[in-house]
C-alpha cells in the first residue's frame, strides 16, 4: 500500500510540475502585440486613378479544417482536427474558388493558417497569395500559441494563424490594430489576440481608401465584442471625418443591426444571439445578404434540415460610399463553416 501511495504521489507531482511548466513557458512566450504594428509601408505607392467602382469578397476559410463533415469540440462537438488529406482537399477547393473570382479587387480572409497542427502545418497564406501574383498580400497575426492544451485527451497543439488581405492595388501602408481586452490569465495565454488589419490606398483625389479586415471575438459573454466595437467605432469616425472612404468587412461574430433573416434552405440560429446595436454609426451602411447564411453551428456535421445557421460575416461602409449590390454565395458549407460574401460599391 505504501509503495502504491508513493507511485500515485509521484504521478501527481509529475502532472503538477508539467502543468506549472506549461503555464510558465506559455506566459514567457505569450504573443503580446503592440496596440498598432506596421505590417507594410510604401509612401510613394501609386494612387488609384479613375476607378470609382470596387468589388470585395470576405470569407472565413476555417483554416481548411471545418468542412461539412466536421464538428468541433469548442462548439460542443467531439472532433479536434481532420486528417491531412481532408485539409488538403478543403484548401485546394477553397483556392480554386478564390482563383475564379477575377472581378474582385479586395479579398478579406480570416482564419488563414501559416503553421498550425490543426491544418497539418500547411502554409495556407503563401499558397493563397500565389493565386494572384500581381496582387498585394498582407497578413495580420491574431493567433500565435506554441501549444493549446485542450482537449486534454488530444490537444489542439501549436497554432499560427491570422487575417489575409489581397488587393489589386498597392497600399501606402498596412497596420495591424489590436482589439482591447482578452481572456483572463491563464486562459488568455492559449486564446486568440484579436485584431483588425487596416490597408490604406491613395486616391487621385488625394483622399484615402481604407479597407479593414476584421475578426471579432467569439465564445465570450459579449463583453469583449462590445469593447472591440467601441474601439473600432472611434477609429472609423476619426478616419471618415478626415474625408476618407472606409470599408470594413469580415467575421464579426455577431449579427448586423436589425437583422431579420429570410433563409429558405436553412434554420436560423437564435441561441445566444448577439446583434450590433442599431445606434452604432446609424448613418453608415451595413451590407449583408439576409437570404444566405454565412456561418453554421459546429456541434455536429452539417445537415441542411437540422443545422442552425446565421449571418455574422458582412460589411460596414462609410456614408460617402454607395452599396451597389451584396450577396452571399451558398456553398453548402462544403469546405468551410462559413460562406463567402461579395460586395460591389461605388464612391459618391
Amino acid at each position: 500500500m505504501k509503495k502504491l501511495f508513493k507511485i500515485i504521489f509521484g504521478l501527481v507531482c509529475i502532472l503538477v510540475l508539467g502543468f506549472v511548466g506549461l503555464v510558465g513557458y506559455a506566459t514567457y512566450s505569450d504573443f503580446q502585440p503592440d496596440p498598432t504594428t506596421l505590417v507594410f509601408e510604401k509612401q510613394n505607392a501609386k494612387a488609384i486613378k479613375g476607378q470609382k467602382n470596387f468589388n470585395l469578397m470576405i470569407w472565413n476559410i476555417g483554416y481548411g479544417g471545418l468542412s461539412r463533415d466536421m464538428d468541433f469540440f469548442y462548439d460542443g462537438g467531439k472532433q479536434v482536427r481532420p486528417e491531412r488529406q481532408i485539409v488538403e482537399k478543403n484548401i485546394t477547393a477553397i483556392e480554386a474558388f478564390i482563383a475564379r473570382q477575377n472581378d474582385i479587387d479586395f479579398f478579406l480572409l480570416q482564419e488563414v493558417d501559416q503553421k498550425s497542427k490543426r491544418s497539418r502545418f500547411i502554409d495556407e497564406y503563401s499558397q493563397i497569395a500565389k493565386l494572384f501574383p500581381r496582387f498585394h498580400s498582407s497578413f495580420g497575426k491574431n493567433y500565435d500559441v506554441f501549444f493549446v492544451p485542450v482537449p486534454p485527451s488530444d490537444p489542439l497543439g501549436s497554432v499560427l494563424s491570422g487575417l489575409q488581405t489581397l488587393a489589386r492595388f498597392e497600399p501606402t501602408s498596412v497596420v495591424r490594430h489590436s482589439f482591447p481586452g482578452n481572456y483572463a490569465w491563464p486562459q488568455g495565454l492559449f486564446m486568440l489576440d484579436r485584431c483588425f488589419l487596416v490597408s490604406r490606398y491613395l486616391l487621385d483625389t488625394k483622399k484615402q481608401l481604407l479597407v479593414i479586415n476584421t475578426h471579432n471575438s467569439a465564445y465570450d459573454d459579449g463583453t469583449l465584442r462590445s469593447n472591440q466595437m467601441a474601439y473600432l467605432k472611434n477609429f472609423l469616425i476619426t478616419e471618415y471625418e478626415k474625408g476618407n472612404y472606409v470599408i470594413a468587412g469580415g467575421d464579426w461574430n455577431q449579427c448586423p443591426p436589425g437583422f431579420n433573416p429570410e433563409f429558405k434552405r436553412n434554420l436560423m440560429d437564435n441561441e445566444n444571439r448577439m446583434d450590433i446595436g442599431k445606434e452604432y454609426l446609424p448613418k453608415w451602411k451595413w451590407a449583408y445578404d439576409q437570404k444566405i447564411p454565412t456561418n453554421r453551428r459546429l456541434v455536429a456535421p452539417y445537415d441542411q434540415k437540422t443545422t442552425l445557421t446565421t449571418v455574422i460575416d458582412f460589411f460596414l461602409v462609410s456614408p460617402n460610399i454607395e452599396v451597389k449590390q451584396v450577396y452571399g454565395i451558398h456553398l453548402d458549407f462544403e469546405h468551410s463553416d462559413h460562406h463567402p460574401v461579395k460586395l460591389e460599391v461605388k464612391f459618391n
